[in-house]
């Protein structure tokens, strides 16, 4: 069975960026730059964070980060977004969500220029990717996609199962493992809370990507034999026995999908990874001009 190993994935792709930044820093011109902006003190959010801006530091890009109260208006969050669309050394703009409930997170995206919308969550961005146009791909679709190519993964004609249909995973990722694209050409299925028979469903799987984010929901009988299981949950578990006293799960079972998949992502250490490595990949394209 192969794991697909985020670290390494991902390493490739940073390599490959940092060759980038490397040459252009050579030419005498400014590197690609990411502001960031968070919002309280969310403990995941700011993990999220900081590792992005430790990505952009091994890889020569710059980086802002931005910091707010929870309590924060949203005139002053909407502001600071109008200030960066207009800072031409600033090429990719990232609002860590969640956001408070008192702001409305549709209207913070689509405050964000669509050129310099990284997370690819703009609805200019969102139309674009459902036609098939150039655009900003959300970084954790996007970054699946990067793991299955690095792999070589085969897509073609396979039946893939989505569980989930967020427009930040699972309608997004739908979309690219239908399209006429390298990793793509797939016939799709998703599923959701609603869906009936749903074990029927994913046992006719050749590829499941579960992203729902219940730990351990997928169980090996729902898997058949020599499919490919790209997990995207990650969930902070209680446990007293680990030393954070909490342990990230995903929303699959692992050991029992092991017994069954041709491929499997670790969590930690796959599709978080990755994420990450989609949001450099589409602020390099940002800073290109797409």
């Amino acid at each position: 069975m192969l794991i697909l190993d985020g670290k390494i994935a991902s390493a490739a792709v940073k390599a490959t960026l940092l060759e980038q930044t490397q040459a252009l820093k050579a030419a005498g011109k400014r590197t690609p730059h990411l502001a960031a902006i968070l919002v309280g003190s969310n403990g995941a959010s700011e993990t999220y964070v900081a590792s992005k801006v430790k990505n952009c530091e091994e890889t020569g890009f710059g980086s802002s980060l931005y910091r707010f109260d929870t309590e924060v208006e949203e005139v002053v969050l909407l502001a600071k977004i109008a200030e960066l669309n207009q800072d031409p050394n600033c090429d990719g703009i990232l609002v860590q969500l969640p956001l408070p409930k008192h702001i409305k997170e549709s209207k913070v995206i689509e405050a964000i220029n669509p050129a310099k919308d990284v997370d690819g969550f703009h609805p200019v961005n969102v139309g674009r990717l459902v036609q098939g146009l150039n655009t900003f791909i959300p970084a954790t679709p996007y970054g699946i996609i990067l793991m299955l190519e690095h792999f070589n993964i085969e897509t073609k004609g396979k039946n893939a199962v989505v569980i989930g249909r967020s427009n930040i995973v699972g309608r997004p990722m739908s979309i690219l493992l239908s399209s006429n694209i390298a990793q793509g050409n797939c016939t799709v299925t998703i599923c959701h809370s609603h869906t009936k028979n749903l074990k029927e469903v994913c046992l006719g799987a050749d590829i499941i990507v579960a992203a729902l984010g219940v730990p351990n929901f997928l169980t090996g009988e729902m898997i058949k034999p020599g499919a490919v299981i790209i997990d995207v949950g990650i969930t902070r578990v209680e446990d007293a026995t680990a030393k954070k006293g909490f342990r990230i799960k995903g929303d699959v079972n692992y050991e029992e999908a092991c017994a069954k998949a041709s491929a499997i992502t670790p969590v930690p250490g796959g599709v978080g990874l990755m994420t990450i490595a989609g949001l450099l990949k589409n602020t390099m394209k940002a800073y290109q001009g797409l």
